[in-house]
């Protein structure tokens, strides 16, 4: 599999699957590209897919972080960068969850709009936090007891920024981190299994390291520190978005309420919404074959 150059130099690991027209898909946070294989099978033989692993996962997670970037501005500029370098001008675009934010990041800081022949936005909302106008941020009704969850785990990673893996943290510190992390499971409220999961590696330390979506230190103080300060607003920019547009939406989202989608979804003029309705925020999960014929339809639709 192919690496890409990006702005600063890093290689970004891309995975390249099947033959036929282009479809860029832009993963969820804690998400590898080979996980989207077997969704995207059906479609191989005629379409090729293309699959950037953020970095600090899969065969980016080596990559440096960039300097006076956050998150979502440094996957914007290396998906523009990815898009430049393979001509890409006409193209489709599957994106889920911290994908859909660095897509429309990309709506309103950049020209992405205009290279659209179709997109697929699976479970996010346009804006992260809730405010006067807008009560369907991330958590909802929750959001600011979810605010202070991430301070509080901010806090403790900058704490312990001397260490770099999840690994190397004394048992006492990496304990409280996998408490903090409870709390914000218990928080989600969507299954009874990872809150069970967690309690668990709280008396076996061994299991700690397992758990966490991200291993090493330095990339999960960047991309929590992210979500904390992340203020951006991309309702107007997706509003303008005129291709195809297809919303994939989890019924039961504890992260993003699924009225809010609805709300942004009948603002656009050329858009559809799936209701996933025994899903939360990964219906990919919860329904596996739902998503999997609905990424078929959608791709179908628009040939």
């Amino acid at each position: 599999m192919p690496k890409y150059t990006m702005p600063d130099g890093e290689q970004l690991f891309v995975r390249e699957i099947g033959r036929g027209e282009p479809v860029l898909v832009l993963s969820g946070l804690g998400m590898q590209s080979w996980q989207w294989l077997p969704f995207l099978v059906p479609n191989l033989n005629k379409y090729k897919f293309i699959i950037p692993d953020w970095r600090g996962f899969g065969g980016s997670k080596n990559c440096a972080i960039p300097q006076n970037l956050d998150a979502i501005q440094s996957h914007w500029r290396d998906v523009e960068s990815l898009i430049t370098q393979l001509n890409f001008n006409d193209f489709r675009l599957i994106a889920y969850s911290m994908g859909a934010t660095t897509a429309m990041h990309g709506m309103q800081y950049g020209d992405l709009k205009d290279k659209l022949k179709a997109y697929l936005h699976i479970d996010q909302t346009p804006q992260i936090t809730t405010n006067d106008d807008w009560s369907y941020g991330l958590f909802g009704q929750k959001h600011d007891q979810f605010k202070r969850l991430l301070a509080d785990l901010s806090q403790f990673l900058h704490q312990h920024e001397q260490y770099r893996y999840v690994d190397d943290l004394p048992d006492e510190p990496r304990t409280k981190l996998v408490q903090i992390w409870l709390n914000f499971i218990r928080l989600q409220n969507s299954n009874r299994i990872s809150p069970f999961l967690f309690k668990l590696a709280l008396q076996r330390p061994q299991l700690q390291k397992h758990l966490l979506p991200i291993r090493r230190l330095d990339y999960m103080t960047w991309y929590i520190d992210n979500y904390l300060n992340h203020a951006e607003n991309y309702r107007d920019a997706i509003a303008e978005l005129e291709s195809p547009t297809t919303f994939f939406i989890g019924e039961n989202s504890t992260l993003y309420p699924s009225e809010g989608q609805r709300i942004v979804a009948s603002r656009l003029k050329n858009a559809n919404h799936v209701i996933f309705k025994r899903s939360g925020h990964t219906p990919l999960i919860t329904e596996p074959v739902k998503f999997t014929q609905k990424i078929y339809h959608f791709l179908k639709q628009n040939t």
